[in-house]
């Protein structure tokens, strides 16, 4: 017996060996191996292992509170990174007033960026990031902070921030509140994740090119809970390309958003905005169109379902987005979650009135869209003149527009080459939350 006890121990300790082995040869990089703040001792992580392994692995537990890892700036991600979110929580602190994800090419008076190289962020079991409980701003670009915003649109592009009012503090928003943001980054992955209260846009990039972005959960509404009161927060995307995006597939989104579930926007606002790492600006890069480069192209975006607002393009000046393929956007209002403004705009909208200056000419082409359901005040809407488009298979479940798309002014007459195929309106008679038409 005692030797059969030998034996057995003798058997453990062999198949333990090599198994322990393998994990010093692996050499996992973790925030645990290191000291400080929560936000040192991952930012020293990635520095370490992007000399060495170019990945770390975030834990669920080892943080200095202990359930979940508080960030007070943003981490600065280089190239050739991927970060391992193992079902662990991060929040921005209540001190912090960045991003939770930078490309470390980009920054405050960065003014000729880089490009990085293949970045991933991939979450693993319940993997969360979150805002502030009591952010110092929020809003997009450009925003002027109020400790109490009015609830809806307000004249003075108001939104919350606990920095309102206070002696040295910036009084508007910019592009820290953005939970994750990339620029200049050719390959880039964000996978598996869930992210709630983000400050305003979740994901935001930035002229990133070779993009993976799928299985997302995304819980943003324009509004949160402070100390019992709800407090309004503006502007909150889920995920936004702005110039210069190109070979994106966006797959598997579900989301609760304040604002554009999805928005491409080629704009070019103005000189104003055309510094690289301007904090008053409302990106980090230039918003100047320098040609087709920076048009937005090539995207492929599909299995999305969203509370509001769905998918929007929009471009100005002289700025392009074409051959943007979508199949399977769903907008069903949620009865749980209050939305901004009148309800639900659309599901799909093409064109731009409201940023930089109109063009005249079918700038958004090749756009081919289909299998839509949406129950706002309009299925698909066009603002802009575009050519050399199909929408197809569209069920408008509203009932306050006619029909499934509506056209803007005189953008059909300006349009060419477009295609309506299987679009349908079938309103319920049961939904008594709207008025009926008849």
């Amino acid at each position: 017996m005692l030797q059969q006890l030998i034996k057995l121990s003798l058997l453990c300790c062999i198949l333990s060996g090599p198994q322990h082995a393998a994990s010093s040869i692996t050499g996992t990089i973790t925030p645990l191996q290191f000291k400080g703040t929560d936000t040192e001792r991952i930012q020293k992580a990635v520095d370490k292992a992007c000399k060495t392994t170019q990945s770390i692995t975030i834990p669920r537990t080892g943080s200095t509170n202990g359930s979940f890892w508080s960030i007070d700036e943003a981490i600065r991600i280089p190239s050739g990174m991927t970060v391992i979110l193992d079902n662990c929580t991060l929040q921005l602190s209540d001190r912090c007033r960045d991003n939770m994800f930078r490309s470390n090419n980009v920054g405050i008076g960065i003014s000729e960026p880089q490009w990085n190289h293949n970045i991933s962020i991939i979450g693993q079991g319940n993997a969360i990031l979150r805002g502030a409980n009591n952010p110092r701003a929020t809003g997009d670009g450009l925003r002027k902070l109020s400790l109490n915003p009015a609830p809806n649109y307000n004249k003075d592009r108001s939104s919350y921030g606990s920095d309102a009012g206070k002696e040295g503090a910036k009084q508007t928003s910019d592009w820290r509140n953005f939970l994750i943001l990339m620029a200049y980054v050719d390959s880039f992955q964000l996978k598996n994740i869930t992210i709630e209260y983000a400050h305003t846009w979740a994901v935001t990039f930035e002229k990133v090119h070779h993009a993976d972005i799928s299985h997302l959960r995304i819980h943003c509404p324009q509004y949160r809970m402070l100390q019992g009161k709800r407090i309004h927060t503006f502007n909150n995307d889920g995920i936004d390309l702005r110039e210069g995006c190109k070979y994106f597939r966006i797959d598997d989104i579900t989301s609760v958003n304040g604002d554009d579930c999805i928005a491409l926007s080629a704009l070019d606002m103005g000189e104003k905005y055309h510094r690289n790492g301007d904090i008053n600006s409302f990106q980090v890069t230039s918003c100047a169109h320098q040609g087709p480069e920076d048009d937005i192209e090539h995207i492929f975006i599909t299995n999305i379902k969203s509370n509001y607002a769905g998918i929007a393009l929009r471009t100005s000046d002289s700025a392009s987005i074409h051959h943007v393929y979508i199949n399977g956007v769903t907008v069903a209002k949620d009865p749980l979650v209050t939305t901004p403004y009148q309800g639900c705009p659309y599901t799909l909208l093409v064109g731009n009135r409201g940023y930089g200056q109109a063009t005249k000419i079918p700038r958004i082409h090749d756009i081919y869209a289909q299998n839509l359901i949406g129950d706002g005040r309009m299925l698909i809407e066009i603002k802009s003149p575009i050519r050399d488009c199909v929408f197809m298979n569209g069920i408008y479940t509203g009932q306050l527009a006619d029909g499934p798309i509506v056209w803007r002014d005189n953008t059909r007459e300006l349009s060419r080459n477009v295609k309506e195929v299987n679009l349908i309106k079938q309103a319920s008679k049961y939904d008594d939350s709207i008025p009926k038409n008849n």
